[in-house]
């Protein structure tokens, strides 16, 4: 498993939708559920920290007089 704070949104989703496949199936013993459990919520947790990182980004962009984005960063590799 790899550390859920260096994950991106779409990787922690993925495997967030993973863990709840595997706990709905019934075929997971006991201890392993609770431990399944705990990660599901710190994906979750992970997930809803990034959507609201990512709306707090969007929020700031405004359009100047022209009708040109300001408040934006470019983003890293485009």
């Amino acid at each position: 498993m790899s550390d859920i704070a260096a994950m991106t949104f779409e990787a922690a989703m993925a495997e967030l939708e993973d863990v709840v496949r595997k706990l709905e199936s019934g075929n997971v013993e006991l201890e392993k559920s609770i431990a399944l459990y705990e990660r599901g919520a710190a994906l979750k947790a992970h997930c809803e920290a990034k959507l609201k990182a990512a709306e707090e980004r969007v929020e700031k962009i405004t359009l100047n007089a022209d009708g040109i984005p300001t408040g934006t960063v470019p983003a890293e590799g485009l």
